[in-house]
């Protein structure tokens, strides 16, 4: 099966290839070859390890978005500055790539006050635009470093980054609240933990030993713990990001196993939310990326 394009959502862990007919994926691959495993020289042979069989006999375009664009990736995509659209120039074009690919890479935003930057949810926020004319209001775009982004005038007005999941992982693995948290979930004790911080965020360092203490004295750990840690941290987030969501009308775009959990916080603030998969908007984004591309052409 040959393509006509290849779209790629090239992550920090992860990397992710989809063969496009038009704007209609026919296949898709993925690997764990984030852009944290390589070196600059690694990349093509990586990509084209992936999707060797959806190559033919002339270049294939590629368009690609994430950190693959970033001055440790494959090669920079400067940053666009704000207010802009998500997709404000074309996709900057790889150079001296072999004769069997065309790679442009999307380029990310930067907001100066405050100093903010991000690679790869500017194409997810071009994607649901462009599924969405003229919506104005809040894209959160939870992750390892979740984003809130006001949007208005099918521009990016301005965002701010949390780094709550980096955050969770740091502390379920390499902290003594390894020793209490485990798989699973427990709704109680999430929203325990979210409103209590959101109420009083000056608790959230004490809130977060009590998550060890309440294990060691009463045998509260496990999937309790887990889900008391998460509610804690994105209490904490609530709360900062309160002039985003306060007032607005807010879309979760991300993974599943994620957004349903930002969505029943919000929901329980009274914020109307609606929720977008990743990988669709993700798509949809790098369509309208290459449909820039031939506009510009």
């Amino acid at each position: 099966m040959q393509a006509e394009w290849i779209a790629v959502d090239w992550g920090t862990s992860r990397l992710r290839a989809w063969a496009m007919e038009g704007d209609r994926v026919v296949a898709e691959a993925h690997s764990d070859k984030g852009m944290s495993h390589l070196e600059t020289d690694e990349f093509e042979a990586t990509l084209l390890t992936l999707i060797e069989g959806w190559l033919g006999s002339t270049p294939m375009d590629v368009i690609a978005c994430g950190m693959v664009g970033a001055r440790q990736g494959w090669a920079e995509a400067p940053y666009s500055a704000i207010p802009a659209p998500p997709l404000p120039k074309a996709p900057v074009r790889v150079i001296n790539t072999g004769a069997r690919l065309r790679v442009s890479i999307v380029p990310g935003l930067k907001q100066i006050k405050p100093a903010d930057v991000m690679r790869g949810e500017e194409t997810q926020i071009a994607g649901f635009l462009a599924r969405n004319e003229n919506w104005d209001g809040v894209v959160c775009l939870p992750g390892t470093h979740t984003k809130w982004a006001h949007v208005s005038a099918n521009e990016v007005v301005s965002f701010q980054t949390f780094m709550t999941g980096e955050l969770f992982e740091l502390l379920a693995t390499s902290s003594v609240l390894r020793h209490s948290v485990q798989d699973g979930w427990d709704n109680a004790a999430f929203a325990e933990g979210m409103h209590a911080v959101l109420s009083r965020p000056e608790t959230l360092a004490s809130k977060l030993f009590g998550i060890r203490a309440g294990d060691l004295l009463e045998g509260s750990g496990g999937a309790a713990a887990r889900a008391n840690l998460s509610g804690i941290l994105i209490g904490a987030e609530l709360g900062a990001a309160r002039p985003y969501w306060l007032g607005q009308r807010v879309v979760i775009i991300g993974a599943k196993t994620i957004t349903h959990i930002y969505a029943d916080a919000l929901k329980s603030q009274g914020v109307p939310v609606s929720v977008e998969d990743g990988r669709d908007m993700t798509v949809s984004g790098l369509v309208a990326a290459r449909n820039l591309m031939e506009a510009f052409a």
